[in-house]
C-alpha cells in the first residue's frame, strides 16, 4: 500500500513538472573529429564551429516536440586505427546523426561502423570521393578532391603559366595521395609535367623535398599535407629561399600557417570553402558572432590556436550543425534510420553557400575560394573565386 502511494505521488509530481515546462527530451548529435594527432588543430577548429552553432541554437522542434540538442564529442586521434573505436563510442551513446570528420582517412575507416548501426554521417571537410562512394549513409557538405585538384591545376596554368609542378604527399594518406593524383591528372591535361614524391609517416625534416622541388625546375610546389607537416615545409622553404609559389589545399587554411609564414618571402596559395569579407547579412552575423565567441571563451580561443582568426572549417562546422537540424526536422523523428532517409532531400542555405546533396550524397558545389598569405601582416588575402574551366 505504501509503495503504491509513493509510486502514484511520483507520477503526479512528474506530470506536474512536465506541465509546468519541465525538461525537454534530448536528441544527440555525434561529433566525430580529431582533437589530437596530425590533424588535431584542424579538427578542433571544425568542432568549434559545431559548438558555436549549438550555443546559438541548443533546441530543435522535431515532429511537434521541442528537443534539447546535446553534442557527443569524441576524438578519433587523426588515426585510421582508432577510427572504429571512436565511431563505436558515438553509436553506444545513441546519436541520431554524426558530423565529421576533418580528415578523409578516418571518415573512410569509420564508415562501415556507422553503416552497420544505420547511423548517417555528414562529412564537413572530408573531400576524398571514397567517403561517399558505394554507400547510402555518408553525406558531405564540402567540395571533392577531383574538383579541388583541378582548381589548383587551373591556378598553376592561368596564374603562374607553369610548365612543371612538384607535388608532395604523405605515403599511405588517402587525402594527400588522392589529391596529388587528381592534381597530376588535371595538370597533364594542360601539358604541365608533374614530379610527384611521397614522404613517410613521422617525417620531421623536409629539407630534401624542398631541395628536390627547387632542383627539378618546378614552377609551383603543390603540398596538400596536414597542418603539422605544413609548418615544417614552410620552415624549410623559407630556409632554402624557395621562390616558386606553394599551392596548398583546404588543410592549410589555418592560423598555424599564417604564423609560420609571417615575415617570410613565400607565396602560399590555399583553396578553401569560406572567406570573410562578404556583405551578406548571414555571413556578417556569423563572423561577428563567432569572433566574439572566441574572445569571450578562453577554452574556445585556445582550441582555435590562441587567436580569433576564423578558419573556413569552423564556418563549415557551423553549417553542418544546421544541416543536421534541418534533416531532423524533415525526418520528424530522432531515429537514425529516419534521419538517413531524410538527408537526400535536406537543403540549407548556410554561411558557406547553399547546401544540397546529389545522388551519391555529395554536396552540389562547383566553386572554391583561393586566398594567399599576406606575409607582412600574417593575415589571409582573398585572391579569387574559382571554378574549373
Amino acid at each position: 500500500m505504501k509503495k503504491t502511494f509513493i509510486s502514484c505521488a511520483a507520477l503526479m509530481a512528474a506530470a506536474f513538472f512536465m506541465s509546468c515546462g519541465g525538461s525537454a527530451p534530448t536528441v544527440k548529435i555525434g561529433v566525430y573529429e580529431p582533437a589530437s594527432g596530425d590533424n588535431g588543430a584542424g579538427g578542433k577548429q571544425e568542432t568549434l564551429g559545431v559548438q558555436y552553432a549549438n550555443s546559438i541554437t541548443p533546441k530543435v522542434v522535431i515532429g511537434g516536440t521541442e528537443y534539447n540538442v546535446k553534442l557527443e564529442i569524441v576524438d578519433n586521434e587523426s588515426s585510421n586505427d582508432k577510427a572504429v573505436t571512436a565511431a563505436s563510442e558515438l553509436i553506444s551513446k545513441g546519436v541520431s546523426v554524426v558530423l565529421g570528420s576533418y580528415g578523409s582517412g578516418v571518415s573512410i575507416a569509420a564508415s562501415d561502423t556507422f553503416a552497420s548501426a544505420s547511423v548517417p554521417a555528414i562529412g564537413i571537410t572530408c573531400t576524398n570521393p571514397q567517403v561517399t562512394e558505394g554507400n547510402d549513409h555518408y553525406f558531405r557538405i564540402c567540395f571533392l578532391d577531383p574538383f579541388q585538384g583541378s582548381v589548383h591545376a587551373n591556378l598553376a596554368k592561368e596564374e603562374f603559366n607553369a610548365k612543371k609542378a612538384y607535388a608532395l604527399a604523405k605515403l599511405g594518406d588517402d587525402y594527400s595521395v588522392g589529391l596529388c593524383n587528381y592534381f597530376k591528372e588535371a595538370c597533364e591535361k594542360f601539358g604541365i609535367d608533374v614530379v610527384y614524391e611521397t614522404f613517410p609517416d613521422g617525417t620531421s625534416d623536409f629539407a630534401a623535398y624542398v631541395a628536390n622541388a627547387k632542383n627539378c625546375g618546378a614552377d609551383v610546389f603543390f603540398a596538400p599535407t596536414s597542418i603539422e607537416a605544413a609548418a615544417l615545409i614552410i620552415e624549410q622553404a623559407n630556409t632554402q629561399k624557395l621562390s616558386i609559389p606553394i599551392l596548398a589545399s583546404d588543410t592549410w587554411d589555418s592560423n598555424v600557417i599564417l604564423a609560420s609564414a609571417k615575415g617570410t618571402d613565400l607565396g602560399i596559395y590555399v583553396t578553401t570553402f569560406f572567406v570573410e569579407g562578404s556583405t551578406d547579412s548571414q555571413v556578417v552575423e556569423f563572423v561577428d558572432g563567432f569572433r566574439n565567441y572566441l574572445n569571450t571563451n578562453s577554452t574556445a580561443k585556445t582550441n582555435n590556436g590562441g587567436d580569433d582568426e576564423i578558419a573556413a572549417v569552423s564556418a563549415m562546422g557551423f553549417d553542418a550543425y544546421y544541416t543536421a537540424l534541418e534533416a531532423l526536422k524533415l525526418a520528424g523523428s530522432t531515429k537514425s534510420e529516419d534521419v538517413k532517409a531524410a538527408l537526400p532531400k535536406t537543403t540549407y542555405k548556410g554561411v558557406s553557400g547553399s547546401i544540397s546533396f546529389n545522388e551519391t550524397g555529395d554536396a552540389v558545389r562547383d566553386v572554391a575560394f583561393i586566398k594567399k598569405v599576406d606575409v607582412s601582416t600574417g593575415k589571409w588575402k582573398f585572391v579569387a573565386q574559382q571554378s574549373v574551366k
